[in-house]
């Protein structure tokens, strides 16, 4: 097992992994490798992204991609992405990919990783578990245009 830093030379394989996972239940998506690869370039070409990729015997197997933010408080890690290949899901690489940003954080002055998830699927357990506080005072809302 070996976790990376991403690059751009990454994202085929970040590509590959989030179209392999979130058209997969319970997501059931319907993700083309083209708009994977437009939605992760638009992360990875953030000024500030962080982002690591975890390979297990040179198959990618899960990514993790962010950005740093600056906060009145504290400096700030925004997970944006977390994803794992079903054929690696429930082996510790969400978890080991989650403690590796967690370490790179504490290594850079970054006091709060920050992340959104949906509370009605699985995954909601899984940042529970690994000690993800929900906070009730913030909402996710969003607004449809008819286009």
């Amino acid at each position: 097992m070996e976790i990376i830093s991403i690059t751009e030379s990454h994202l085929s394989h970040c590509a590959a992994i989030l179209v392999d996972a979130y058209n997969a239940p319970p997501w059931n998506c319907q993700w083309t490798s083209e708009k994977a690869h437009q939605y992760l370039a638009e992360l990875v070409g953030h000024r500030d992204f962080v982002g690591f990729i975890i390979y297990d015997n040179n198959e990618p197997a899960g990514a993790i991609l962010g950005h740093k933010k600056t906060w009145w408080t504290n400096r700030q890690l925004m997970i944006d992405e977390l994803f794992v290949s079903p054929a690696f899901q429930k082996k510790g690489y969400g978890k080991k990919l989650l403690q590796y940003s967690e370490d790179y954080a504490n290594a850079n002055q970054i006091e709060l990783l920050v992340l959104m998830t949906n509370k009605y699927l699985p995954v909601y357990n899984f940042y529970e578990m690994m000690d993800y506080t929900l906070a009730d005072q913030y909402v996710f809302m969003f607004k449809q245009l008819n286009l």
